[in-house]
């Protein structure tokens, strides 16, 4: 049972690389996250197949999805729900928001202001909605998988840091290489239409009961005390390095637990490895660090700042 779990989210692989070339790092994350029960947030230039991949793999998945494409003017009530009078019925009713769905694809989640992107925040964390003092569950599974373009592009909003650390990981798509952006252009020649992904043969290939069987599949993963410590370690060490003003916090020591043991299950691993939590370390920590300013101005990065600690802290035999 356990290995065909394990070949139907392969299968999913394979379906979106029907439409998406590439971005294998990405997908792997994206379905890490399904089994981690976590929040993607997928950070890329325009034109890097963002959405693409998102709608890839909602069609490779037979979960309900809907898609929100964030503006400058998108309210918390057009994401969440709001309250709405029935003229025929004379009283007020809630009217569900897209976040009662299976997959939520927030597009472009930074073009729209702080108060808008915060909506979010209870229903990612907290597995509800609440409108009028009553709390209303959302649909299981549930993930919400974002996009954004670097905060330096012209009418964007920085994530509020609380949000931030919602998300289970953040993904980073870079321009693609050179046979790769061949690869793209010989498919658009070929009559593809990233519009159509029915018409490229895409076809959901795992169901939510599927889902929820490898979910706790993964929780069979044992972790020993040695790697616990690991975990524990390389997240202390991120508040005491000398670049960063804010490491990171207990749960992302939690989300970098949940993530390496969802991809030690699906490396057929029986057991969490070091190995399995470096592989991880990246993608769970990098949106849950801020650098000093004196750093940044010096062009470090996070993600620099993190190998270097992956290479200090002394990993268990």
């Amino acid at each position: 049972m356990t290995d065909d779990l394990r070949e139907r989210l392969a299968a999913v692989r394979t379906e979106v690389g029907k439409a998406v070339v590439g971005q294998e790092a990405a997908v792997s994350g994206l379905i890490v996250a399904l089994l981690a029960r976590g929040h993607v947030l997928l950070e890329g230039v325009p034109g890097v197949a963002k959405t693409l991949l998102v709608r890839s793999l909602s069609a490779s998945l037979a979960l309900e999805t809907t898609r929100v494409q964030f503006t400058p003017d998108l309210m918390p009530g057009d994401v969440t729900g709001s309250t709405v009078f029935d003229a025929g019925t004379g009283r007020f009713d809630f009217r569900q928001g897209p976040v009662f769905t299976n997959l939520l694809l927030a597009d472009e989640i930074n073009r729209t202001p702080p108060k808008t992107q915060s909506a979010l925040l209870e229903a990612m964390e907290e597995r509800q909605v609440t409108g009028d003092g009553v709390s209303r569950a959302r649909p299981d599974p549930f993930l919400v998988a974002a996009t954004q373009n670097p905060v330096e592009y012209e009418g964007t909003y920085t994530l509020p840091e609380a949000q931030l650390d919602r998300f289970l990981m953040k993904l980073v798509l870079d321009l693609p290489q050179r046979d790769q952006e061949v690869e793209v252009l010989v498919r658009h020649a070929a009559g593809f239409d990233p519009r159509d992904l029915q018409a490229a043969g895409l076809r959901p290939v795992l169901t939510p009961d599927q889902l929820r069987a490898a979910r706790l599949a993964v929780r069979e993963v044992r972790a020993s005390d040695d790697v616990l410590g690991y975990v524990v370690d390389l997240v202390r060490g991120t508040r005491s390095a000398p670049s960063v003003q804010l490491g990171v916090s207990p749960r992302g020591a939690a989300a970098l637990l949940s993530a390496a043991r969802a991809w030690a299950w699906l490396q057929g691993a029986p057991a969490l490895t070091p190995d399995h939590v470096q592989d991880m370390a990246l993608p769970v920590l990098r949106h849950r660090i801020r650098l000093r300013p004196e750093a940044e101005l010096e062009g470090v990065s996070v993600d620099v700042v993190l190998r270097g600690i992956l290479a200090t802290v002394q990993v268990p035999l």
